[in-house]
């Protein structure tokens, strides 16, 4: 009990705070790649802290899905967080069929974000949030086909069942079926967490935008939290690209 209670303790602090390092890394590979020297990894820490610090400026237009949406979006991926096996193959919620329970939070906080860039009634924010629901009706069954391909295999829809499957065969990994589920999960997660080619998150030119035109109107603490429930996304999403398509390393 003692054991479990330590893991998922560890897992809440891994991805709430690795994950603006991850998003850090991220930025200073890609200006590598391009020959800039490229920002601190570092650099997403004071951001956060220096919007935690601003004001928070609400439009009047907004209503309460505008004001819990960072809440629930910051919710959705702590609890998410509980799901993904990460330091152990099945973690604090590591029931049958959380599978299923882990798309129906992505789709959660990608609907509220979807619902605040409506309702700040602003143009950028409507056309993000209908970019937003599109992509989203192609991935979301994209992701459940890819992980139930896993699952049949190891004759469980439990996340931490599937790990082991594979951790138990490594042929597996190597199976047609494995790599073509490897490479529908990696294409889909960016598009869910808004990475080239599908969305520029370093941009805010209007005809490439979507989630950047979602989160336009927030400032302050309500930005930090959104900023911040994005890459805690994009590391779980990694996670899971990982450690279930080739999870050797971990503890089962």
């Amino acid at each position: 009990m003692i054991g479990e209670l330590l893991a998922a303790v560890l897992q809440l602090v891994l991805v709430g705070l690795g994950a603006p390092l991850l998003i850090g890394i991220v930025r200073t590979l890609k200006a590598r790649l391009v020959g800039r020297r490229g920002p601190s990894p570092w650099q997403p820490y004071a951001d956060l802290r220096k919007l935690l610090g601003k004001e928070r400026v609400v439009s009047t237009t907004t209503s309460w899905i505008f004001a819990v949406t960072p809440t629930v979006l910051a919710a959705t991926m702590l609890v998410s967080a509980l799901i993904v096996p990460l330091v152990i193959s099945r973690p604090a919620l590591g029931f049958a069929g959380n599978v299923i329970v882990l798309m129906y939070l992505f789709l959660v906080g990608a609907f509220f974000l979807a619902l605040a860039g409506l309702d700040a009634g602003s143009a950028f924010g409507g056309m993000g949030s209908s970019r937003e629901v599109a992509v989203a009706a192609l991935a979301e069954p994209t992701i459940v086909l890819a992980v139930f391909a896993l699952a049949m295999r190891a004759g469980t829809i439990n996340l931490g069942g599937v790990v082991e499957r594979v951790s138990a065969d490594p042929w597996l990994a190597l199976a047609p079926g494995h790599l073509l589920a490897f490479a529908a999960f990696f294409i889909v997660m960016l598009a869910e967490t808004g990475r080239l080619p599908v969305d520029n998150p370093a941009t805010h030119l209007e005809l490439t935008m979507i989630h950047e035109a979602m989160v336009l109107e927030y400032s302050g603490p309500d930005l930090a939290i959104v900023e911040w429930a994005a890459a805690m996304k994009l590391f779980l999403f990694m996670s899971l690209l990982a450690n279930l398509f080739f999870p050797w390393g971990v503890p089962t």
